[in-house]
């Protein structure tokens, strides 16, 4: 079954506080940041019941049945599952490291896209070009691929090509 998924890396800005959240859910955000990370080096049953569990929201019984074991040998192993990303993170810090980059980079957008608004105002005669700035600076922000049609499209150029590559006259 062919699925589409679109990585977010949630951060305790889009988490309500932390003493309005019940334990249970604190801990399957706290998991789902780190799985986003290390998934990749857990092994494929650990990463299979996961998946199952928290992707497709099945039960513990329902897993069960699915994979022929017991709910507590399901159960046992999400929390495994959870101990060795928790390791995983201990050791490598890759999440707190992105994190970091993640907020980095918000502030450097957010630094830019003021400094346009502030120069559309001392210069009006550069609206055009503010303006695919900013649109520019949406697209990333919103994690969205460039619209058809914006200043780098017209000008033939896609990701990965120059417009030498791009252009329709050359071979």
């Amino acid at each position: 079954m062919a699925r589409t998924f679109h990585k977010t890396i949630i951060t305790d800005a889009d988490l309500p506080a932390r003493e309005t959240l019940p334990g249970n859910m604190l801990k399957d955000a706290e998991f789902l940041r780190l799985w986003d990370v290390y998934s990749p080096l857990l092994t494929p049953r650990r990463r299979e019941i996961a998946d199952l569990y928290f992707n497709y929201d099945l039960s513990l019984g329902e897993i069960a049945e699915q994979k022929g074991v017991s709910r507590q040998s399901v159960s046992d192993c999400l929390h495994k599952c959870r101990l060795q990303l928790e390791e995983y993170e201990e050791k490598l810090g890759f999440f707190q490291a992105l994190r970091e980059a993640s907020l980095d980079c918000s502030r450097l957008l957010t630094r830019v896209t003021r400094w346009a608004e502030a120069q559309r105002e001392k210069h009006p005669e550069w609206g055009a070009e503010l303006d695919g700035l900013t649109r520019s600076l949406s697209e990333i922000l919103s994690f969205q691929e460039p619209e058809e049609g914006n200043e780098a499209g017209k000008e033939g150029e896609t990701a990965g090509q120059t417009p030498e590559k791009s252009s329709p006259n050359k071979a």
